[in-house]
């Protein structure tokens, strides 16, 4: 199996909500993969595993009447933003996703994970990990960005070789993880045994206003991981040199259309 490995972001609530409103879609997409309680059984005991600032976490109880819901996420700043979302039935936890995997394995009805995953290497042993946290029969709902091709994304990889950067890094280039949709078919088949499953790849257009908006998106997710590694007087310059290079590749362009592939995995676990 894989070795699994967080990989951690310097995360900006504020940063990251600059396209809230395109951010949000996947996640009620997801949502909606998720099959009913039966009806008269109680609400289901819910897991959401990267949960942010928990705005959708609370929106996520509410929607599939669970009994309750924890939501986990290791970053402080977004965490801070959580506490106006606590209500009856809905608690946040401070801690890693690998942390909650041992923490709490077997609890749950519904493991939910929205743009998250993608954080972690080895999903060889995470996806089944992941799946451990379900009861048996509980399902298992995920989302990831499948970006990692894209120039958005290469241009970060490129930039992070150049010096001062290379030094500054160590070398370290962030490994994007996610594979295939059949890649994941087959690993829910073969180690988790799924029942049920539907997995896919969806592309959502995002318009955004130019090409140097895509740099803005990015410094809210990708960039976070080279950012909180490079030291504060390279931050700066490694922000520019981005955007200098990015704007070579893809143009100057307004509007600037951007294709985001993300991944789906659905399963119902054996009961």
């Amino acid at each position: 199996m894989a070795e699994v490995a967080v990989s951690q972001g310097g995360w900006n609530p504020t940063q990251y909500d600059r396209f809230k409103d395109e951010r949000r879609q996947p996640f009620f997409d997801l949502a909606a993969l998720v099959l009913p309680s039966e009806s008269g059984s109680p609400g289901p005991r819910v897991a959401d595993l990267g949960c942010g600032s928990g705005e959708l976490t609370a929106w996520l109880h509410q929607e599939l009447g669970a009994a309750e819901t924890v939501g986990v996420d290791s970053s402080e700043a977004m965490l801070a933003q959580s506490e106006a979302h606590v209500r009856p039935g809905v608690r946040f936890e401070r801690m890693d996703i690998l942390e909650a995997t041992e923490a709490y394995a077997g609890q749950f009805d519904v493991v939910f994970s929205n743009a998250a995953l993608q954080w972690i290497t080895g999903h060889e042993s995470l996806i089944p990990r992941v799946a451990r946290l379900a009861k048996p029969g509980g399902q298992l709902a995920v989302q990831m960005p499948a970006n990692g091709g894209h120039v958005s994304h290469r241009t970060a990889a490129a930039v992070a070789q150049e010096e001062p950067y290379r030094g500054a890094l160590g070398g370290w280039l962030r490994e994007d993880p996610v594979q295939a949709p059949d890649w994941y078919a087959s690993l829910l088949h073969r180690e988790v045994g799924a029942a049920e499953q539907r997995v896919y790849l969806e592309v959502y257009g995002h318009l955004l206003p130019d090409t140097r908006a895509m740099v803005e998106w990015v410094k809210g997710s990708l960039l976070t991981a080279y950012l909180a590694r490079l030291p504060e007087g390279l931050r700066q310059p490694f922000v520019e040199r981005y955007t200098e290079r990015l704007l070579e590749a893809a143009g100057e362009q307004a509007p600037f259309f951007y294709p985001f592939p993300r991944v789906f995995l659905w399963a119902r676990l054996p009961s």
